[in-house]
């Protein structure tokens, strides 16, 4: 994703500068580029290739959606998961046997140097971009078993899954 961007990044810049410039041409040049600098057509490609390998990569290292009934049945046939509420809304409820890392407050960026990067870990949340952006935390941060409740607690809650207040 880092790359990801970068790229992008670079790309604005690139942007910006050639809208600031005075001289429009009609026709690209490469006169202000010495030769020497230049790539080639295989050079550009081989280049592609490899930000397209490198981004493909990253794109591996995802967390993964599950339904509520999913979710259950992982937490039924994993008695090592570790199941992590990233919401301030812990206290009015939330899946039997969940911590509490509120992502807003960093209780979660303080866990994670102490969590087990070789367990499996269940995120969620009440609010769904709160759940994603904890689930990706651990995935940057080299976890990978990372599985996120679609929908999250309102979906658990609704689908009539115990809970705990």
């Amino acid at each position: 994703m880092k790359l990801k961007y970068i790229f992008l990044t670079f790309s604005i810049v690139l942007m910006a500068n050639a809208c600031t410039q005075n001289k429009v041409s009609e026709t690209p040049t490469n006169e202000n580029i010495p030769e020497q600098n230049m790539m080639n057509y295989d050079e550009m490609m081989d280049n592609n290739e490899m930000i397209d390998n490198e981004m493909d990569s990253e794109e591996t290292l995802k967390y993964t959606d599950l339904s509520p009934a999913d979710t259950k049945e992982l937490i039924d046939s994993n008695s090592d998961l570790i199941i992590i509420d990233v919401s301030p809304s812990y206290g009015n409820g939330h899946l039997p046997g969940a911590v509490n890392y509120y992502l807003g407050d960093g209780s979660l960026d303080e866990a994670i140097p102490n969590l087990d990067k070789n367990k499996t870990y269940l995120v969620y949340c009440h609010v769904e971009s709160v759940s994603r952006a904890g689930a990706q935390k651990l995935i940057d941060a080299g976890f990978e078993k990372v599985y996120r409740l679609d929908g999250d607690y309102p979906a658990w809650e609704a689908a009539g899954y115990e809970i705990e207040k």
